[in-house]
């Protein structure tokens, strides 16, 4: 496989994850706002958007104020911002129309449909449609984007490719959101426990769809070290840092090539560490510090599978030409 036609399906399946997180961290943030009365307090939620997907510098450079209305703008429908709902859609509509050849025509009709009718959306259509109507639309069309693609492509590169950019942006995400709840919307010591931290980590829960498998798996209140545990070691979570680790590094040992070594190794180690890591050790450690390590080792990784299979300049190993 050609490595633009690599790189175009990763980043295709990226913006496909990525404008989908982005419709969950908006709905659980215009939700928990809902909660209070208190205009102040309904504007302090409308930070954490901003904080976890690290868009807060690129929004003050053009907002003076942090509310709703701006925010959902910014990040739902701004064209000029490369992360909101808006840009993410079209640019997976642009990556599939170049790699039109390689995948099926069921998976290019619902990005492009989806493009098309993302076009239309403006504010007044936003509010008169309704807020979580329309996050609910975008993560109905990236489920369904994921459904056709897995049931109609080719086993082949392609579908790996695609799965490790999902994968890649899912990690990416979950790992945020826990650190943005844990650290920089850490609550005072008297709402510990409260009802105000309670919903605050039931929303974590359902921003992840996890909300539900919570309670299966541990039938007890919801408590930070729990939910830590549930998005970061569980190999049964969808959403959880473990199980995407395993499929990426899964996926990196079935397409590796003559320069993939480093990136396989790099996938590896972090999968090791969250395959036989514990809850404990983690939180002793500090979470907020071991996401950070975690995002700069995600981050590296992104650059070393960059290297490996989407850089046509970078030369092959005498070894690997000699073999």
């Amino acid at each position: 496989m050609l490595s633009r036609t690599a790189s175009t399906l990763y980043w295709m399946s990226r913006n496909v994850e990525r404008a989908e997180n982005t419709a969950r961290i908006l709905d659980v943030a215009y939700r928990m706002s809902l909660l209070t009365k208190d205009p102040h307090l309904q504007d302090q939620e409308w930070f954490a958007p901003l904080n976890i997907t690290g868009t807060l510098f690129p929004f003050s450079g053009r907002h003076s104020i942090v509310n709703s209305k701006e925010v959902l703008h910014f990040m739902a429908l701004d064209s000029e911002n490369p992360s909101s709902i808006y840009a993410s859609a079209k640019q997976a509509r642009e990556n599939a129309r170049a790699v039109r050849g390689t995948i099926t025509s069921e998976m290019w009709e619902v990005l492009n449909g989806t493009w098309l009718e993302m076009q239309n959306m403006d504010e007044d259509r936003l509010y008169a449609r309704g807020i979580s109507s329309f996050f609910d639309w975008v993560k109905e069309r990236s489920h369904l984007f994921r459904g056709v693609t897995f049931g109609t492509i080719r086993r082949d590169e392609a579908f790996q490719f695609h799965r490790i950019g999902t994968y890649m942006e899912r990690a990416d995400n979950t790992a945020r959101m826990l650190d943005v709840k844990y650290h920089v919307l850490l609550p005072s010591v008297e709402d510990v426990g409260g009802a105000v931290d309670y919903y605050q980590w039931s929303a974590v829960l359902r921003s992840v769809s996890a909300f539900e498998s919570y309670r299966k798996v541990y039938r007890d209140v919801i408590t930070p070290l729990k939910v830590a545990e549930l998005l970061v070691l569980r190999d049964d979570i969808p959403r959880s840092l473990r199980f995407c680790f395993q499929e990426i590094y899964e996926i990196l040992c079935k397409v590796q090539n003559a320069t993939s070594f480093e990136a396989t190794r790099q996938a590896g180690e972090i999968y090791a560490a969250l395959q036989f890591g514990t809850i404990q050790h983690i939180f002793s450690g500090g979470l907020h510090e071991y996401l950070t390590d975690f995002l700069d080792s995600t981050h590296r990784l992104g650059i070393e599978i960059d290297k490996s299979f989407f850089d046509a300049t970078v030369p092959i190993p005498a070894a690997a030409k000699a073999a």
